[in-house]
């Protein structure tokens, strides 16, 4: 799968899970707080922040840091004032990037990730110079689970979708970005539940980088990851559980 999820689910069976899980936590709070700032505090309103608490639930978050992380979004509590930023950059084989960031202190995030980038072989790039490569999308991902591919597909075009990929683990559902939450809830109320619900930057563009040029791309995709500010990266390159393990 091009994109970002599966480096990141890999990464955490290869190890480091607790130093991964732990910015997890980080990032799925940011992403509670931005969305209560935008839409109010109930997720029954919220599609958005019903969402990023689902989020939560999968990954152990404890309730006590979701429901503080909803005040801090709604302002009944003082914290950071997160704003949502893109950021677009290439890498090592001319490898395009595409990075979406919260942020309570821009200077610090754009030395951070020029830093990054220079270090690992990859320029911070000026806006638009990458993002004609990617286009944004809902994405929908759901666990074969045994379904039979053909019902699931009806289910899905019935739902909106505008495209559907499937591997032996998951099927992906593509919808325009103002129809993801509709999507969601009408495959939940079939009884279809996801396992990752989101805007993303699908690559339309794909780089061929050198085999010398993989492990370079994934020690600046990781070196990206790692940074609080940055919530998640899109790549326009096919990463294979083969790369990911030879690296």
């Amino acid at each position: 799968m091009a994109g970002h999820s599966k480096w990141k689910n890999i990464r955490l069976r290869k190890g480091k899970q607790d130093a991964i899980r732990g910015k997890l936590f980080t990032k799925i709070s940011r992403e509670i707080i931005v969305a209560a700032r935008a839409g109010g505090g109930d997720p029954a309103l919220n599609p958005r922040l019903r969402v990023a608490i689902e989020k939560a639930k999968e990954a152990s978050v404890p309730r006590e840091n979701v429901e503080r992380s909803i005040k801090r979004g709604t302002g009944e509590i003082e914290g950071a004032a997160y704003e949502e930023l893109t950021y677009e950059g290439y890498g090592p084989g001319g490898v395009a990037i595409m990075l979406e960031v919260y942020t309570e202190n821009k200077n610090r995030t754009v030395a951070e990730l020029r830093h990054a980038f220079s270090k690992n072989g990859g320029n911070l790039a000026e806006n638009g110079s990458v993002a004609w490569q990617f286009k944004r999308l809902g994405q929908i991902i759901v666990d074969r689970a045994g379904r039979d591919e053909d019902e699931f597909q009806l289910l899905a075009i019935d739902a909106g979708a505008e495209d559907i990929e499937s591997d032996e683990e998951t099927f992906t559902v593509y919808t325009a970005m103002e129809d993801l939450h509709a999507a969601n809830d009408s495959l939940g109320s079939n009884g279809v539940k996801s396992s990752e619900v989101g805007l993303i930057y699908k690559p339309t563009n794909m780089a061929n980088p050198t085999t010398e040029d993989i492990p370079k791309v994934l020690k600046l995709l990781d070196a990206l990851e790692e940074l609080d500010d940055v919530q998640e990266t899109y790549v326009n390159v096919e990463i294979t559980e083969d790369m990911l393990q030879e690296a």
